[in-house]
Protein backbone atom coordinates (compact mmCIF):
# COMPACT_ATOMS: atom_id res chain seq x y z
CA UNK A 1 0.00 0.00 0.00
CA UNK A 2 1.79 3.26 -1.21
CA UNK A 3 -0.22 5.72 0.98
CA UNK A 4 -0.24 4.98 5.20
CA UNK A 5 -3.22 5.14 7.13
CA UNK A 6 -3.58 6.48 10.63
CA UNK A 7 -6.11 5.75 13.23
CA UNK A 8 -6.24 7.50 16.27
CA UNK A 9 -8.20 6.60 19.06
CA UNK A 10 -9.27 8.85 22.69
CA UNK A 11 -11.29 8.88 25.73
CA UNK A 12 -14.47 10.29 26.79
CA UNK A 13 -15.69 11.09 29.99
CA UNK A 14 -13.63 9.61 32.74
CA UNK A 15 -10.02 7.35 32.60
CA UNK A 16 -10.10 4.15 32.66
CA UNK A 17 -12.54 3.69 30.09
CA UNK A 18 -11.12 1.00 28.06
CA UNK A 19 -9.18 2.92 25.29
CA UNK A 20 -6.07 0.20 25.27
CA UNK A 21 -8.63 -2.86 24.66
CA UNK A 22 -10.38 -1.04 21.86
CA UNK A 23 -7.37 -0.30 20.03
CA UNK A 24 -5.64 -3.95 20.08
CA UNK A 25 -9.17 -5.15 19.01
CA UNK A 26 -9.48 -2.90 16.47
CA UNK A 27 -5.88 -3.48 15.31
CA UNK A 28 -6.76 -7.24 15.53
CA UNK A 29 -9.31 -6.62 13.06
CA UNK A 30 -7.40 -4.52 10.45
CA UNK A 31 -5.00 -7.86 10.67
CA UNK A 32 -7.79 -10.14 10.24
CA UNK A 33 -8.88 -8.33 6.78
CA UNK A 34 -5.05 -8.59 5.69
CA UNK A 35 -3.44 -5.68 6.70
CA UNK A 36 -0.26 -4.53 8.15
CA UNK A 37 -1.00 -3.35 11.36
CA UNK A 38 1.10 -1.23 14.55
CA UNK A 39 -0.15 0.89 17.83
CA UNK A 40 1.77 3.51 19.40
CA UNK A 41 0.61 4.72 22.91
CA UNK A 42 1.02 8.41 23.79
CA UNK A 43 1.11 8.83 27.63
CA UNK A 44 0.45 12.64 28.69
CA UNK A 45 3.04 12.53 31.32
CA UNK A 46 5.96 14.50 31.43
CA UNK A 47 7.92 11.11 32.94
CA UNK A 48 10.37 10.55 29.66
CA UNK A 49 8.63 6.62 30.20
CA UNK A 50 6.69 4.59 32.92
CA UNK A 51 10.11 3.37 34.61
CA UNK A 52 10.02 5.56 37.89
CA UNK A 53 6.43 5.16 38.36
CA UNK A 54 4.72 3.82 41.17
CA UNK A 55 2.57 0.66 40.27
CA UNK A 56 0.07 1.72 42.71
CA UNK A 57 -0.37 4.86 40.93
CA UNK A 58 -0.11 3.96 37.29
CA UNK A 59 -0.82 0.71 36.95
CA UNK A 60 1.92 -2.00 35.25
CA UNK A 61 5.51 -1.02 33.74
CA UNK A 62 5.46 -3.36 31.06
CA UNK A 63 8.61 -4.05 29.73
CA UNK A 64 9.25 -4.29 26.02
CA UNK A 65 12.10 -6.39 23.91
CA UNK A 66 14.45 -3.44 23.64
CA UNK A 67 14.00 -2.45 27.12
CA UNK A 68 11.66 -0.02 27.02
CA UNK A 69 9.74 0.67 29.95
CA UNK A 70 5.85 1.99 29.18
CA UNK A 71 2.59 1.46 29.64
CA UNK A 72 -0.08 -1.28 30.22
CA UNK A 73 -1.49 -0.49 27.44
CA UNK A 74 1.39 -1.56 25.35
CA UNK A 75 1.10 -5.22 26.95
CA UNK A 76 -2.57 -5.22 25.58
CA UNK A 77 -1.28 -4.62 22.20
CA UNK A 78 1.25 -7.39 22.15
CA UNK A 79 -1.28 -10.33 23.79
CA UNK A 80 -3.90 -9.45 21.45
CA UNK A 81 -1.70 -9.10 18.02
CA UNK A 82 0.86 -10.90 19.23
CA UNK A 83 3.67 -8.73 17.78
CA UNK A 84 6.56 -7.31 20.00
CA UNK A 85 6.73 -3.80 19.66
CA UNK A 86 10.11 -1.19 20.51
CA UNK A 87 10.34 1.85 21.64
CA UNK A 88 9.19 3.75 18.68
CA UNK A 89 6.00 2.76 19.55
CA UNK A 90 5.64 4.61 22.64
CA UNK A 91 5.81 8.82 23.74
CA UNK A 92 5.10 10.72 26.45
CA UNK A 93 4.93 14.25 27.27
CA UNK A 94 8.18 14.47 28.82
CA UNK A 95 10.01 12.07 25.59
CA UNK A 96 8.47 14.01 23.49
CA UNK A 97 9.97 17.54 24.51
CA UNK A 98 12.96 15.34 25.76
CA UNK A 99 13.46 15.35 21.55
CA UNK A 100 12.73 18.44 20.87
CA UNK A 101 14.95 20.11 23.44
CA UNK A 102 17.89 17.94 21.98
CA UNK A 103 17.04 19.08 18.38
CA UNK A 104 16.84 22.95 19.24
CA UNK A 105 20.68 22.32 21.30
CA UNK A 106 21.83 20.66 18.15
CA UNK A 107 20.93 23.68 15.75
CA UNK A 108 18.75 21.27 14.38
CA UNK A 109 16.38 24.70 13.85
CA UNK A 110 19.07 26.82 12.49
CA UNK A 111 18.27 29.23 15.17
CA UNK A 112 14.83 29.44 14.69
CA UNK A 113 12.32 29.95 17.38
CA UNK A 114 11.03 26.89 18.60
CA UNK A 115 7.53 26.95 19.83
CA UNK A 116 4.92 24.78 21.86
CA UNK A 117 3.00 24.89 19.03
CA UNK A 118 3.34 23.87 15.86
CA UNK A 119 6.52 21.95 17.15
CA UNK A 120 5.77 19.85 19.60
CA UNK A 121 2.26 18.78 17.72
CA UNK A 122 4.96 18.50 14.64
CA UNK A 123 7.10 16.13 16.26
CA UNK A 124 4.65 13.74 17.72
CA UNK A 125 3.66 13.48 13.92
CA UNK A 126 7.17 12.90 13.15
CA UNK A 127 7.40 10.04 15.86
CA UNK A 128 4.34 8.43 14.59
CA UNK A 129 5.42 8.46 10.85
CA UNK A 130 9.08 7.05 12.18
CA UNK A 131 7.26 3.98 13.26
CA UNK A 132 5.16 3.98 10.15
CA UNK A 133 8.28 3.45 8.51
CA UNK A 134 10.21 1.28 10.74
CA UNK A 135 7.12 -1.39 11.32
CA UNK A 136 5.98 -0.96 7.56
CA UNK A 137 2.56 -0.72 8.79
CA UNK A 138 -0.41 0.01 6.78
CA UNK A 139 -2.14 1.67 9.14
CA UNK A 140 -0.97 2.59 12.19
CA UNK A 141 -3.00 2.88 15.21
CA UNK A 142 -2.17 5.35 18.05
CA UNK A 143 -3.90 5.74 21.45
CA UNK A 144 -3.95 8.80 23.15
CA UNK A 145 -3.98 8.59 27.05
CA UNK A 146 -6.15 10.55 29.16
CA UNK A 147 -9.14 12.02 28.81
CA UNK A 148 -10.57 14.60 26.34
CA UNK A 149 -10.69 17.72 28.19
CA UNK A 150 -7.58 17.47 30.02
CA UNK A 151 -4.92 20.42 30.10
CA UNK A 152 -2.15 18.09 29.04
CA UNK A 153 -4.05 16.11 26.29
CA UNK A 154 -4.37 19.48 23.60
CA UNK A 155 -0.86 19.34 22.45
CA UNK A 156 -1.73 15.42 20.98
CA UNK A 157 -5.57 16.40 19.98
CA UNK A 158 -3.58 19.53 17.99
CA UNK A 159 -1.12 16.57 16.11
CA UNK A 160 -4.45 14.53 15.21
CA UNK A 161 -5.56 18.20 13.58
CA UNK A 162 -2.33 19.02 12.01
CA UNK A 163 -2.69 15.37 9.91
CA UNK A 164 -5.89 15.00 9.77
CA UNK A 165 -6.11 18.45 7.92
CA UNK A 166 -3.89 17.63 5.42
CA UNK A 167 -4.63 14.10 4.94
CA UNK A 168 -8.35 14.11 5.48
CA UNK A 169 -8.78 10.75 3.61
CA UNK A 170 -5.80 9.13 5.30
CA UNK A 171 -6.97 9.82 9.00
CA UNK A 172 -10.09 8.15 11.20
CA UNK A 173 -10.53 9.43 15.00
CA UNK A 174 -12.21 7.18 17.29
CA UNK A 175 -13.82 8.47 20.64
CA UNK A 176 -14.12 5.83 23.48
CA UNK A 177 -16.91 7.56 25.29
CA UNK A 178 -18.38 6.22 28.67
CA UNK A 179 -22.45 5.58 29.29
CA UNK A 180 -23.21 5.71 32.69
CA UNK A 181 -26.34 3.63 34.11
CA UNK A 182 -28.79 5.79 36.13
CA UNK A 183 -30.53 3.38 38.67
CA UNK A 184 -32.64 -0.10 38.80
CA UNK A 185 -34.33 -0.22 36.00
CA UNK A 186 -33.11 3.52 34.50
CA UNK A 187 -31.19 3.87 30.87
CA UNK A 188 -28.07 4.03 29.40
CA UNK A 189 -27.14 8.45 29.45
CA UNK A 190 -25.75 10.05 26.36
CA UNK A 191 -24.92 13.70 27.58
CA UNK A 192 -21.92 13.22 29.15
CA UNK A 193 -20.88 11.89 25.67
CA UNK A 194 -22.14 14.55 23.95
CA UNK A 195 -20.57 17.17 26.23
CA UNK A 196 -17.10 14.75 25.60
CA UNK A 197 -17.73 15.23 22.09
CA UNK A 198 -18.38 18.55 22.28
CA UNK A 199 -15.21 19.28 23.68
CA UNK A 200 -13.41 17.81 20.82
CA UNK A 201 -15.05 20.10 18.48
CA UNK A 202 -13.42 22.84 20.60
CA UNK A 203 -10.05 21.10 19.92
CA UNK A 204 -11.12 21.44 15.82
CA UNK A 205 -11.72 17.74 15.96
CA UNK A 206 -15.42 16.04 15.23
CA UNK A 207 -15.03 12.06 15.77
CA UNK A 208 -15.71 9.52 12.80
CA UNK A 209 -16.54 6.75 15.28
CA UNK A 210 -17.85 6.39 18.73
CA UNK A 211 -17.02 3.29 21.02
CA UNK A 212 -20.19 3.87 23.49
CA UNK A 213 -18.66 1.72 26.70
CA UNK A 214 -21.45 0.79 29.18
CA UNK A 215 -22.22 -2.33 31.21
CA UNK A 216 -24.93 -3.18 28.49
CA UNK A 217 -25.23 -2.96 24.51
CA UNK A 218 -26.43 0.56 23.50
CA UNK A 219 -29.81 0.38 21.77
CA UNK A 220 -30.70 1.94 18.77
CA UNK A 221 -32.87 4.32 20.32
CA UNK A 222 -29.80 5.77 22.39
CA UNK A 223 -27.60 6.10 18.88
CA UNK A 224 -30.47 8.22 17.86
CA UNK A 225 -29.57 10.54 20.16
CA UNK A 226 -25.95 10.85 19.92
CA UNK A 227 -26.30 10.81 15.90
CA UNK A 228 -28.77 13.83 15.92
CA UNK A 229 -26.92 15.90 18.69
CA UNK A 230 -23.36 15.22 17.75
CA UNK A 231 -23.22 15.05 13.70
CA UNK A 232 -21.96 11.45 13.56
CA UNK A 233 -23.88 9.02 11.07
CA UNK A 234 -25.82 6.42 13.30
CA UNK A 235 -24.17 3.28 11.65
CA UNK A 236 -20.75 4.79 13.18
CA UNK A 237 -21.93 4.62 16.74
CA UNK A 238 -20.68 1.00 17.78
CA UNK A 239 -21.56 -0.69 20.99
CA UNK A 240 -19.05 -1.80 23.41
CA UNK A 241 -20.57 -3.43 26.50
CA UNK A 242 -18.77 -4.74 29.31
CA UNK A 243 -16.89 -8.47 29.04
CA UNK A 244 -15.81 -11.05 31.15
CA UNK A 245 -13.39 -11.67 28.71
CA UNK A 246 -11.98 -8.91 26.75
CA UNK A 247 -10.57 -11.09 23.93
CA UNK A 248 -14.39 -11.55 22.69
CA UNK A 249 -14.25 -7.45 21.95
CA UNK A 250 -13.05 -7.62 18.42
CA UNK A 251 -15.71 -10.70 17.78
CA UNK A 252 -18.36 -8.14 19.44
CA UNK A 253 -17.05 -5.14 17.12
CA UNK A 254 -16.97 -6.90 14.29
CA UNK A 255 -20.74 -8.41 14.26
CA UNK A 256 -21.11 -4.41 13.80
CA UNK A 257 -18.92 -4.31 10.99
CA UNK A 258 -16.36 -1.97 12.30
CA UNK A 259 -13.77 -3.71 10.25
CA UNK A 260 -15.19 -2.64 6.99
CA UNK A 261 -16.77 0.47 7.89
CA UNK A 262 -13.16 1.76 9.46
CA UNK A 263 -11.75 0.48 5.76
CA UNK A 264 -14.14 2.00 4.09
CA UNK A 265 -13.71 5.40 5.78
CA UNK A 266 -9.77 5.14 4.78
CA UNK A 267 -10.78 4.34 1.63
CA UNK A 268 -9.58 0.62 2.04
CA UNK A 269 -11.32 -2.47 0.92
CA UNK A 270 -10.34 -5.99 2.42
CA UNK A 271 -7.55 -7.54 1.31
CA UNK A 272 -8.69 -10.97 2.01
CA UNK A 273 -11.71 -12.14 -0.54
CA UNK A 274 -14.47 -14.06 -0.66
CA UNK A 275 -13.66 -14.31 3.45
CA UNK A 276 -17.69 -14.58 4.60
CA UNK A 277 -18.13 -17.62 2.36
CA UNK A 278 -14.93 -19.32 2.98
CA UNK A 279 -15.59 -18.67 6.78
CA UNK A 280 -18.67 -20.60 6.70
CA UNK A 281 -16.41 -23.79 6.48
CA UNK A 282 -15.22 -23.71 9.59
CA UNK A 283 -15.23 -26.94 10.53
CA UNK A 284 -12.57 -27.94 7.50
CA UNK A 285 -10.75 -24.88 7.94
CA UNK A 286 -10.15 -26.27 11.77
CA UNK A 287 -8.46 -29.45 10.37
CA UNK A 288 -5.88 -27.42 8.91
CA UNK A 289 -6.84 -27.84 4.72
CA UNK A 290 -6.11 -24.61 3.53
CA UNK A 291 -6.60 -25.45 -0.04
CA UNK A 292 -9.94 -24.21 -0.81
CA UNK A 293 -8.36 -21.21 0.45
CA UNK A 294 -5.49 -20.73 -2.12
CA UNK A 295 -7.49 -21.57 -4.89
CA UNK A 296 -10.55 -19.31 -3.83
CA UNK A 297 -8.47 -16.25 -3.41
CA UNK A 298 -5.05 -16.53 -5.81
CA UNK A 299 -3.86 -13.11 -4.52
CA UNK A 300 -1.52 -13.26 -1.69
CA UNK A 301 -3.00 -16.67 -0.65
CA UNK A 302 -1.54 -18.41 2.12
CA UNK A 303 -1.67 -14.79 3.69
CA UNK A 304 -5.25 -14.86 3.50
CA UNK A 305 -5.31 -18.55 4.67
CA UNK A 306 -3.01 -17.58 7.78
CA UNK A 307 -5.26 -14.91 8.96
CA UNK A 308 -8.55 -16.18 8.34
CA UNK A 309 -7.06 -19.17 10.10
CA UNK A 310 -6.50 -17.19 12.79
CA UNK A 311 -10.11 -15.45 12.90
CA UNK A 312 -11.64 -18.66 13.14
CA UNK A 313 -9.28 -20.38 15.97
CA UNK A 314 -9.79 -17.07 17.98
CA UNK A 315 -14.10 -17.41 17.74
CA UNK A 316 -13.64 -21.31 18.29
CA UNK A 317 -11.65 -20.19 21.26
CA UNK A 318 -13.78 -17.74 23.14
CA UNK A 319 -16.58 -20.21 22.47
CA UNK A 320 -13.90 -22.28 24.25
CA UNK A 321 -13.45 -20.71 26.83
CA UNK A 322 -17.39 -19.23 28.05
CA UNK A 323 -18.12 -22.87 28.03
CA UNK A 324 -15.47 -23.70 30.92
CA UNK A 325 -16.60 -24.81 34.48
CA UNK A 326 -13.63 -26.51 35.72
CA UNK A 327 -12.78 -24.26 38.38
CA UNK A 328 -8.63 -23.76 39.71
CA UNK A 329 -8.00 -21.40 42.67
CA UNK A 330 -4.55 -19.48 41.95
CA UNK A 331 -3.16 -16.75 44.63
CA UNK A 332 -1.01 -14.11 44.53
CA UNK A 333 0.76 -13.14 46.88
CA UNK A 334 2.09 -9.13 46.51
CA UNK A 335 1.60 -5.64 48.03
CA UNK A 336 0.94 -3.44 45.14
CA UNK A 337 -2.71 -3.86 44.58
CA UNK A 338 -4.43 -2.02 47.97
CA UNK A 339 -5.01 1.66 47.16
CA UNK A 340 -8.24 2.81 50.07
CA UNK A 341 -10.44 0.51 50.36
CA UNK A 342 -10.07 -0.84 46.39
CA UNK A 343 -8.24 -3.76 45.23
CA UNK A 344 -5.79 -2.45 42.11
CA UNK A 345 -5.67 -5.52 39.92
CA UNK A 346 -3.71 -3.21 37.38
CA UNK A 347 -0.64 -3.79 39.12
CA UNK A 348 -0.33 -7.16 37.73
CA UNK A 349 -2.19 -7.18 34.85
CA UNK A 350 0.04 -9.37 32.90
CA UNK A 351 0.34 -11.91 35.71
CA UNK A 352 -3.43 -12.05 35.56
CA UNK A 353 -3.49 -12.35 31.87
CA UNK A 354 -0.92 -15.11 31.58
CA UNK A 355 -2.55 -16.89 34.28
CA UNK A 356 -5.98 -17.03 32.26
CA UNK A 357 -4.32 -17.75 29.23
CA UNK A 358 -2.45 -20.75 30.05
CA UNK A 359 -5.96 -21.94 31.93
CA UNK A 360 -7.96 -21.62 29.37
CA UNK A 361 -5.28 -23.37 27.00
CA UNK A 362 -5.57 -26.58 29.80
CA UNK A 363 -9.64 -26.17 29.77
CA UNK A 364 -9.52 -24.54 33.08
CA UNK A 365 -11.35 -21.96 34.94
CA UNK A 366 -9.22 -19.47 36.77
CA UNK A 367 -10.38 -18.12 40.05
CA UNK A 368 -7.48 -15.37 41.31
CA UNK A 369 -7.61 -14.14 44.83
CA UNK A 370 -5.06 -11.42 46.31
CA UNK A 371 -3.37 -12.50 49.38
CA UNK A 372 -1.73 -9.21 51.34
CA UNK A 373 1.74 -10.65 52.61
CA UNK A 374 1.56 -7.88 55.05
CA UNK A 375 -0.72 -9.95 56.73
CA UNK A 376 1.06 -13.06 57.09
CA UNK A 377 3.88 -10.86 58.96
CA UNK A 378 0.71 -9.58 61.98
CA UNK A 379 -0.52 -13.04 61.98
CA UNK A 380 1.32 -15.73 60.99
CA UNK A 381 -1.72 -18.21 61.09
CA UNK A 382 -3.40 -16.87 58.39
CA UNK A 383 -0.51 -18.61 56.02
CA UNK A 384 -2.73 -22.05 56.73
CA UNK A 385 -5.34 -20.39 53.64
CA UNK A 386 -2.77 -20.65 51.31
CA UNK A 387 -3.55 -24.29 51.61
CA UNK A 388 -7.00 -23.72 49.73
CA UNK A 389 -5.35 -22.76 47.14
CA UNK A 390 -4.04 -25.20 43.83
CA UNK A 391 -1.12 -22.93 43.16
CA UNK A 392 0.63 -19.85 44.48
CA UNK A 393 2.24 -17.08 42.26
CA UNK A 394 4.95 -14.51 44.44
CA UNK A 395 4.99 -11.87 41.45
CA UNK A 396 7.78 -9.07 41.04
CA UNK A 397 8.27 -5.63 42.94
CA UNK A 398 10.57 -3.75 44.99
CA UNK A 399 11.44 -2.53 48.21
CA UNK A 400 10.90 -3.91 52.07
CA UNK A 401 7.56 -3.39 52.76
CA UNK A 402 5.84 -6.90 53.03
CA UNK A 403 8.68 -8.63 52.35
CA UNK A 404 8.95 -11.02 55.48
CA UNK A 405 5.30 -11.77 54.34
CA UNK A 406 6.01 -12.97 51.07
CA UNK A 407 9.02 -15.44 52.59
CA UNK A 408 6.61 -16.70 54.94
CA UNK A 409 4.31 -17.65 52.33
CA UNK A 410 7.48 -19.49 50.22
CA UNK A 411 8.18 -21.45 53.26
CA UNK A 412 4.91 -22.63 53.49
CA UNK A 413 4.41 -23.65 49.95
CA UNK A 414 7.88 -25.22 50.26
CA UNK A 415 7.30 -27.08 53.51
CA UNK A 416 3.39 -28.38 52.56
CA UNK A 417 4.36 -28.84 49.05
CA UNK A 418 2.29 -26.17 47.21
CA UNK A 419 2.87 -25.77 43.82
CA UNK A 420 4.56 -21.99 43.90
CA UNK A 421 5.98 -19.97 40.62
CA UNK A 422 7.89 -16.76 41.78
CA UNK A 423 8.49 -13.83 39.35
CA UNK A 424 11.93 -11.44 39.72
CA UNK A 425 11.88 -10.06 43.22
CA UNK A 426 9.52 -13.65 43.93
CA UNK A 427 12.86 -15.80 42.90
CA UNK A 428 15.30 -13.46 45.13
CA UNK A 429 12.65 -13.73 48.07
CA UNK A 430 12.60 -17.97 47.14
CA UNK A 431 16.49 -17.71 47.34
CA UNK A 432 16.83 -16.17 51.05
CA UNK A 433 14.32 -18.56 52.39
CA UNK A 434 15.98 -20.87 50.92
CA UNK A 435 19.21 -19.83 52.40
CA UNK A 436 17.78 -18.88 55.60
CA UNK A 437 15.77 -22.39 56.15
CA UNK A 438 17.88 -25.13 53.98
CA UNK A 439 21.27 -23.60 53.73
CA UNK A 440 21.52 -22.35 57.32
CA UNK A 441 22.46 -19.15 56.42
CA UNK A 442 20.30 -17.11 59.33
CA UNK A 443 18.98 -14.27 58.41
CA UNK A 444 20.35 -13.80 54.69
CA UNK A 445 19.04 -11.47 52.76
CA UNK A 446 18.51 -9.27 49.82
CA UNK A 447 20.58 -5.88 50.21
CA UNK A 448 17.89 -4.17 48.79
CA UNK A 449 16.28 -4.71 52.08
CA UNK A 450 19.42 -5.31 54.47
CA UNK A 451 22.32 -3.70 52.90
CA UNK A 452 24.77 -5.00 55.96
CA UNK A 453 22.94 -8.83 55.88
CA UNK A 454 25.40 -11.43 56.95
CA UNK A 455 24.81 -13.44 54.24
CA UNK A 456 23.74 -10.79 51.11
CA UNK A 457 22.61 -13.80 48.91
CA UNK A 458 21.28 -11.73 46.77
CA UNK A 459 23.02 -8.31 45.69
CA UNK A 460 23.31 -5.31 42.91
CA UNK A 461 25.79 -5.60 40.54
CA UNK A 462 28.80 -3.41 40.39
CA UNK A 463 27.52 -1.64 37.35
CA UNK A 464 24.36 -1.25 39.19
CA UNK A 465 25.77 0.68 42.24
CA UNK A 466 27.27 3.17 40.02
CA UNK A 467 23.69 3.83 38.80
CA UNK A 468 22.35 4.18 42.29
CA UNK A 469 25.23 6.32 43.98
CA UNK A 470 24.31 8.95 40.88
CA UNK A 471 20.87 8.60 41.58
CA UNK A 472 20.23 7.46 38.00
CA UNK A 473 16.95 5.69 38.36
CA UNK A 474 15.42 5.41 35.32
CA UNK A 475 16.00 3.12 32.33
CA UNK A 476 19.19 1.57 34.22
CA UNK A 477 17.89 -1.87 35.27
CA UNK A 478 19.03 -4.96 33.54
CA UNK A 479 16.13 -4.46 31.05
CA UNK A 480 14.41 -6.12 27.88
CA UNK A 481 15.86 -9.49 26.05
CA UNK A 482 18.37 -11.48 27.68
CA UNK A 483 19.18 -14.94 26.65
CA UNK A 484 19.22 -17.53 28.75
CA UNK A 485 20.28 -20.95 28.50
CA UNK A 486 18.23 -23.96 29.71
CA UNK A 487 19.71 -27.15 31.76
CA UNK A 488 18.48 -30.19 30.48
CA UNK A 489 16.07 -32.81 33.02
CA UNK A 490 14.50 -29.77 34.83
CA UNK A 491 11.10 -28.59 34.89
CA UNK A 492 12.34 -25.28 32.87
CA UNK A 493 13.70 -28.09 30.38
CA UNK A 494 10.07 -29.61 30.17
CA UNK A 495 8.33 -26.51 29.65
CA UNK A 496 10.37 -24.91 27.19
CA UNK A 497 11.42 -28.36 25.13
CA UNK A 498 14.74 -26.15 23.85
CA UNK A 499 18.50 -24.98 25.51
CA UNK A 500 17.90 -21.78 24.59
CA UNK A 501 15.28 -18.67 25.53
CA UNK A 502 15.25 -14.88 25.21
CA UNK A 503 12.95 -13.72 28.51
CA UNK A 504 12.33 -9.84 29.15
CA UNK A 505 13.99 -8.19 32.47
CA UNK A 506 13.35 -5.48 35.13
CA UNK A 507 15.31 -5.22 38.25
CA UNK A 508 19.03 -4.60 39.27
CA UNK A 509 19.69 -7.38 41.61
CA UNK A 510 20.77 -10.65 41.30
CA UNK A 511 21.90 -14.13 42.68
CA UNK A 512 24.88 -13.26 44.19
CA UNK A 513 27.59 -15.78 42.53
CA UNK A 514 29.58 -15.76 45.87
CA UNK A 515 26.68 -18.34 47.42
CA UNK A 516 25.95 -20.17 44.18
CA UNK A 517 27.88 -23.36 45.86
CA UNK A 518 26.25 -23.42 48.86
CA UNK A 519 22.73 -23.08 47.15
CA UNK A 520 23.52 -25.87 44.52
CA UNK A 521 25.08 -28.24 47.39
CA UNK A 522 21.85 -27.90 49.36
CA UNK A 523 19.57 -28.87 46.46
CA UNK A 524 18.50 -26.18 44.51
CA UNK A 525 19.08 -26.14 40.77
CA UNK A 526 20.15 -23.45 38.97
CA UNK A 527 17.86 -24.55 35.70
CA UNK A 528 18.22 -21.19 33.66
CA UNK A 529 21.87 -19.39 33.74
CA UNK A 530 23.00 -16.62 31.04
CA UNK A 531 26.28 -14.40 31.72
CA UNK A 532 28.68 -17.83 31.51
CA UNK A 533 27.10 -18.77 34.50
CA UNK A 534 27.73 -15.94 36.17
CA UNK A 535 23.25 -14.74 36.27
CA UNK A 536 20.55 -17.20 37.81
CA UNK A 537 17.73 -16.65 35.44
CA UNK A 538 15.56 -19.56 36.90
CA UNK A 539 16.25 -22.04 40.21
CA UNK A 540 13.68 -25.06 41.20
CA UNK A 541 14.03 -27.87 43.22
CA UNK A 542 13.68 -31.49 42.00
CA UNK A 543 10.45 -32.97 41.46
CA UNK A 544 11.13 -35.47 43.81
CA UNK A 545 11.19 -32.62 46.98
CA UNK A 546 8.43 -30.47 45.69
CA UNK A 547 5.70 -31.20 42.55
CA UNK A 548 6.82 -27.14 41.39
CA UNK A 549 8.86 -25.01 43.36
CA UNK A 550 10.45 -23.02 40.72
CA UNK A 551 11.63 -19.23 39.77
CA UNK A 552 12.12 -16.93 37.22
CA UNK A 553 14.90 -13.98 37.54
CA UNK A 554 12.80 -12.42 34.43
CA UNK A 555 9.12 -11.85 33.64
CA UNK A 556 7.76 -15.11 31.62
CA UNK A 557 4.53 -12.79 31.59
CA UNK A 558 5.73 -10.28 29.56
CA UNK A 559 5.90 -12.70 26.61
CA UNK A 560 2.47 -14.47 27.15
CA UNK A 561 0.11 -14.42 24.51
CA UNK A 562 -3.88 -15.04 24.07
CA UNK A 563 -3.13 -17.66 21.37
CA UNK A 564 0.37 -18.79 22.37
CA UNK A 565 -0.01 -18.66 26.63
CA UNK A 566 3.80 -19.08 28.14
CA UNK A 567 4.99 -22.68 28.76
CA UNK A 568 6.54 -21.71 32.44
CA UNK A 569 2.92 -20.81 33.17
CA UNK A 570 1.39 -24.08 31.51
CA UNK A 571 3.60 -26.42 33.10
CA UNK A 572 2.73 -24.24 36.46
CA UNK A 573 -0.66 -25.36 36.29
CA UNK A 574 -0.21 -29.07 35.14
CA UNK A 575 0.93 -29.40 38.38
CA UNK A 576 -2.19 -28.43 40.40
CA UNK A 577 -4.51 -31.34 41.57
CA UNK A 578 -7.92 -30.49 40.08
CA UNK A 579 -10.61 -32.52 41.65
Amino acid sequence: MKTPKYIFICGGVMSGVGKGIATASIATILKWYGYKVTCIKIDPYVNVDAGTMNPVEHGEVFVLKDGTECDQDMGHYERFLNQELTKENYMTTGSVYLSLIEKERSLYFDGKCVEVVPHVPLEVIEKIQKAQKLTGADIVLTEIGGTIGEYQNLLFLEAVRILKFKNPKDVVLILVSYLPYQGEGGELKTKPTQYAIRTLNSAGLNPDFILARAIYSLDNKRKEKIAFNCGIPQENIISAPDEKVIYKIPLNFEKEKIGKKILKSLGLSPLIKDSERIIKDKNELMRGDSAKLIKTDKKDSHKSAFYLYEYIFWEKEIEKIEKLNKEIKIGIVGKYFKTGDFVLSDSYISVIEAIKHASWHLGYKPIINWLNSEEYEKDKNKLSELKNYQGIIIPGGFGSRGIEGKILAIKYCRKNKIPILGLCYGLQLMVVEFARNVCGLKNAHTTEVNPKTKYPVIDILQEQKRFLKGKLYGGTMRLGDWSCEIKKETIAWRAYGKNLILERHRHRYEVNPKFHKILQKNGLIFSGISGKGLLVEIIELPESTHPFFLGTQFHPELKSRFLHPHPLFVEFIKTFKVC
